[in-house]
Formats: structure tokens, C-alpha cells, sequence
């Protein structure tokens, strides 16, 4: 006599343990293919339970993509800015970064803010986190560069504009490189483009940059 085989009913956890291997699969999922391939069915299916349960732990899916976005770009920052080695130059020490950030181990968080962007154009929750984000990147170097002008007063550059520059420079470059369009060394370019920022009088540069929402 023929059985008919069931699947497996998900072992229970503890709701704070559930909780934790949902958000920690929707991760893992957007860090694979991007946060575009985060739906309630495919989060389910990567945790091995139903789309129900992922929704009554997340019922916005808005709302748990930026969560999910900002969990995968902070942990970034957090790690990068970390390895500024206060024993070494300043120039060093933006090399390294912004060389670490474009480095092709890191396509996937590139991805992840790629299309944060472009989804947080339809998404609030998400653009707003993106903002956050981005903010929170360029509060972290204009703080890197104003200490290491306090400690060497020959610096002259200005913090702010100089943190939106280096910026704007990897963000541009990780951007082209996700579809095979970027110079062929890039480090090079990143090394000519620091240098170009870091060798510009602080008069040459604007006071403050502002963004302002639209």
C-alpha cells in the first residue's frame, strides 16, 4: 500500500527565536539576490514555514525591507569605519576605506544599495531608512577627517564636502560596476580622486553641503 509523504511541520521555537530566524533568512536572502527578491513567499520558503507566519511576524513588507536594508548597509559601515587605524595618515586611511568599499567582495551590499534607491522611490519606509543611511555614512567620515584635521593642522580641506565627495565617488563606481561598466583599475582612480580632494584648498569648498528633500 502506497503512503503519501508529508513535509515536515516546522520544528516550534520560541516566538523570539522565530522572530530571529525570519529576519535573519530575509537577510541572507537579500544579500544573495538582492532586496528586490524579498516577497513574504520567498522568505517563508527560505525558513522552511508559511507565508502566514512570516507575515504575522512582518505583516508590512514595506516596513521589513527597510528593516532588512538597513540591517545589511549599517552592519557595513559599522565594520569599515572600525578599521580606521588612528596610527596611520590621513590619506592612508581614505585609501584603504573607500578600496575596501570597492572591492568586489562587496557587490552584494552594492546591490542591496542599488536597489534601495531605486525601490525607495515607491517605498517611503525604505527611502527614508536610505537617507538615514546615507547620512549616517557621511557623518561617520566628515567626523574621520575633521579629527585628523584637529591633530595635523596642514590639512586643509573642508570635512563636509570632502565626505560627499569620496562618497558620490564609491557610490558612482559600485553602481557602474554591478552591470560591467567601470574603469578597469579602480583603484587607481579612487587614489586620483582623493588625491584631488584632499590636495584642494579649504577655501576651494563650500562651507556646509545640505541636502534638501524635493
Amino acid at each position: 500500500m502506497s503512503t503519501t509523504s508529508r513535509p515536515a511541520a516546522p520544528r516550534r521555537l520560541p516566538p523570539e527565536e522565530r522572530e530571529r530566524s525570519i529576519v535573519h533568512a530575509a537577510i541572507d536572502l537579500a544579500s544573495e539576490s538582492g532586496l528586490e527578491a524579498l516577497t513574504v513567499r520567498a522568505v517563508a520558503a527560505r525558513v522552511g514555514v508559511t507565508p502566514a507566519l512570516v507575515a504575522h511576524y512582518r505583516p508590512v513588507m514595506d516596513a521589513f525591507v527597510a528593516e532588512v536594508f538597513t540591517a545589511i548597509v549599517s552592519a557595513e559601515r559599522d565594520e569599515v569605519i572600525a578599521s580606521y587605524d588612528p596610527a596611520l595618515d590621513l590619506r592612508t586611511n581614505l585609501l584603504r576605506l573607500i578600496e575596501t568599499l570597492l572591492d568586489d567582495a562587496r557587490d552584494d551590499v552594492a546591490m542591496v544599495w542599488a536597489q534601495s534607491w531605486a525601490i525607495g522611490v515607491r517605498n517611503e519606509t525604505l527611502a527614508a531608512r536610505v537617507r538615514s543611511e546615507m547620512d549616517g555614512w557621511q557623518s561617520a567620515l566628515e567626523d574621520l577627517i575633521a579629527r585628523a584635521i584637529a591633530e595635523d593642522p596642514r590639512l586643509r580641506v573642508d570635512p563636509a564636502s570632502s565626505a560627499w565627495m569620496l562618497l558620490a565617488m564609491v557610490d558612482g563606481m559600485s553602481a557602474h560596476s554591478l552591470v560591467g561598466w567601470a574603469p578597469h583599475d579602480r583603484a587607481a582612480l579612487a587614489r586620483r580622486t582623493l588625491a584631488a580632494v584632499l590636495d584642494a584648498p579649504a577655501d576651494d569648498h563650500p562651507a556646509s553641503v545640505a541636502v534638501t528633500e524635493s
